[in-house]
């Protein structure tokens, strides 16, 4: 079993997507270690960022990334005693509690100096929305000064996409390369939900040539590691904010492959 859909599967924009997220991370490191060596190594590179949730009252520390942790639990009995001759609440709800979440990046490295040549940032909701998302741009910002390429890859549809002068074709996916050398100049891969992932390059120290990270092996990979099919509820709507057309044609998608 894999994936009913030849690309990227946009029903992993949910509640699996962390969990995917690190599992990407890891096969794009898995990847690549093999084209690199003996020169390059592919680390994986962990930070944690937090989403302030919108409820105006109070501000995180500027220097955390906050994410709203909304669960369910099992009910047990309070701790406390209510005061004789109190009146009783109208309801109890859940308060958003922050959550440091995890952010994994792929560092290429020479192994003689241990210098970051390229880095693969994994674009996560967690850094496509609020203070998040501007946490992002000013880590973009100071990469954007380095001799780094950055290589980065957003398969999410929600949320704000990376700035760049000029309008970008529509797709509901992107991959973007900025060459240290090439600066301001970005190359941009836009992906239609109905075609599969590149093979895109990525970067090294001249003279060395290029190596191509093939993004649907990836994530051939990640399904074929998990077997999210058997996770993901096809028979809901998908998530995220795809078109009224890409919805349709994952209608008629999840209604031939059921056939297959």
């Amino acid at each position: 079993m894999s994936s009913p859909f030849p690309g990227m599967d946009p029903y992993l924009e949910g509640d699996m997507w962390q969990e995917f997220h690190e599992r990407l991370a890891n096969q794009i490191s898995v990847q690549l270690l093999p084209q690199l060596a003996p020169k390059y190594v592919a680390l994986l590179a962990k930070r944690y960022v937090v989403h302030r949730p919108a409820i105006g009252i109070f501000s995180p520390p500027s220097d955390r990334i906050v994410y709203p942790d909304v669960h369910v639990v099992a009910e047990r009995a309070p701790a406390y005693q209510t005061a004789p001759g109190a009146t009783a609440a109208t309801l109890e709800l859940t308060s958003p509690m922050l959550e440091q979440v995890p952010v994994l990046s792929v560092e290429v490295r020479d192994v003689a100096e241990r210098r970051l040549v390229t880095i693969v940032e994994i674009l996560s909701p967690v850094n496509k929305r609020g203070a998040g998302a501007q946490e992002y741009l000013d880590r973009r910002i100071e990469l954007m000064q380095t001799a780094t390429h950055l290589l980065e890859i957003d398969l999410l549809t929600v949320g704000y996409r990376i700035a760049l002068e000029g309008d970008l074709p529509p797709a509901p996916y992107y991959i973007y390369l900025s060459r240290m050398e090439r600066r301001p100049r970005t190359e941009i891969w836009a992906i239609r939900l109905q075609d599969k992932l590149p093979r895109v390059p990525v970067p090294l120290l001249r003279p060395d040539p290029d190596v191509v990270l093939d993004m649907q092996a990836a994530v051939d990979a990640c399904f074929a590691l998990v077997g999210y099919e058997r996770l993901l509820d096809y028979r809901a709507d998908p998530p995220g904010a795809l078109s009224a057309a890409d919805r349709a044609w994952v209608r008629e998608r999840l209604a031939a492959h059921a056939k297959e």
